[in-house]
C-alpha cells in the first residue's frame, strides 16, 4: 500500500474507486419451483446506484448516508480480506427510491462491491459479487446485465435468459415502504400445484426472452403478479390490469415484495406514444401520480 504525505500529514491512501449497479422493476416472475427453491426473474431498469470509495489509513469506514449499514458491512468484509485496516469514506448516491421493490438495497451492495473492488484491484465479476454478498441479505440478480433467473435467497444465478427488450413500465404506487429484509425472513408457502405452475411459467418466459416475444413476456408477468396477491397484496392490481387491457398493452408487472404495479409497454409498438400518454393519465387518476420507468438496455453503465 502506498501512503502519501499531504500537507505534512501521513495517513491518506490515494486509492479511490467508483461503481454502479442498476435497479429492477420488481420481477417479471417470482415464486418457487418443484422442491421449494425460490427464485425471481429480473426486469432491469435505467436507474442506478452510484458508489464512490476513497481509502484511508485509519480504522473507521465512514459511510454516507450513515444508515446504509449493509453497504458498510460488505465493504469492511472486502477490506479485511485484502489486509486493509478498514478505513476510508464510502458515498452512496442512488436514483432508486427505497422500499418500493426496485432493488435499491441490492443495487447499493453491488455498486459498493464494484467500487471497493476497483480500489483493491480484485475480481468484481458477477460471480465474485455473488460471493461477497452471500450471507448479507437475499439479493436480486442486478450484478448481471440482461434478464436473469436468480435464486435470491442463496444469492446464486440460476440462468441467463437474454437481453432486455426496450420496454416501459407506467406504474402506480400504493404508498409506504416494504422492509424487504423482514419480508424475506418469512419463508413463503407454495403448494405443489403452484410450484409446477411456476416451472411452466419460467420455461415460457425463458422462451419469450430468447425469441424477443414481448407479448408472451407480458402474459407471464401478468400471471405472476396475480399469483403473488396472496403473499403481497397490491390493491391497485385489478385497476392497472383494466388500464392494460383498455390500451392493449403487453400486460402488468408487479414488484412482488414492494409497493408498485405497472402497465408494461413495448417501446417499438407503432402506437407506443398514445399508449404511453393514456397509461400515464389513467395511472395518475388512480394514485395521484404515474411513475415511468424504462428498461436498461445492453451497454448501459449498469454493466460496468
Amino acid at each position: 500500500m502506498t501512503i502519501r504525505l499531504i500537507g505534512g500529514h501521513q495517513g491518506i491512501d490515494q486509492r479511490a474507486g467508483v461503481g454502479t449497479a442498476m435497479g429492477t422493476f420488481g420481477e417479471l416472475l417470482q415464486g418457487a419451483l418443484p422442491g421449494g427453491r425460490e427464485f425471481l426473474v429480473t426486469l432491469p431498469i435505467a436507474l442506478w446506484s452510484h458508489v464512490s470509495v476513497r481509502l484511508a489509513e485509519r480504522d473507521d469506514l465512514v459511510v454516507f448516508p450513515a444508515h446504509k449499514v449493509k453497504a458498510r458491512t460488505v465493504a469492511q468484509r472486502m477490506l479485511r480480506a485484502a489486509g486493509h485496516p478498514g478505513g476510508g469514506t464510502l458515498v452512496i448516491d442512488s436514483q432508486l427510491p427505497t422500499g418500493k421493490g426496485l432493488a435499491s438495497s441490492s443495487a447499493d451492495l453491488v455498486a459498493t462491491v464494484r467500487a471497493v473492488g476497483r480500489c483493491l484491484d480484485v475480481d468484481t465479476s458477477p460471480e465474485a459479487v455473488e460471493e461477497w454478498l452471500r450471507g448479507i441479505e437475499p439479493t436480486d440478480g442486478v450484478m448481471y446485465p440482461g434478464i436473469v433467473a436468480f435464486d435470491h435467497r442463496e444469492v446464486s444465478l440460476r440462468s441467463v435468459l437474454g437481453p432486455v427488450p426496450p420496454l416501459t413500465v407506467v406504474a402506480v404506487d400504493a404508498g409506504g415502504r416494504v422492509d424487504t429484509i423482514a419480508f424475506n425472513q418469512h419463508k413463503r408457502s407454495f403448494t405443489d400445484a403452484e410450484q409446477r405452475r411456476y416451472a411452466v411459467l419460467l420455461e415460457q418466459l425463458s422462451v419469450a426472452v430468447a425469441d424477443a416475444d414481448v407479448a408472451a413476456l407480458g402474459r407471464v408477468a401478468t400471471e405472476s403478479g396475480e399469483l403473488n396477491q396472496s403473499r403481497n397484496h397490491h390493491k391497485h392490481l385489478a385497476a392497472v390490469q383494466r388500464i392494460s387491457r383498455s390500451i392493449e398493452a403487453l400486460g402488468v408487472v408487479s414488484t412482488h415484495s414492494g409497493t408498485m404495479v405497472g402497465v408494461l409497454l413495448d417501446m417499438t409498438d407503432i402506437d407506443y406514444a398514445p399508449k404511453l400518454l393514456a397509461a400515464r393519465r389513467q395511472c395518475a387518476a388512480i394514485a395521484g401520480r404515474a411513475w415511468v420507468f424504462h428498461t436498461a438496455t445492453p451497454g448501459a453503465d449498469d454493466a460496468i
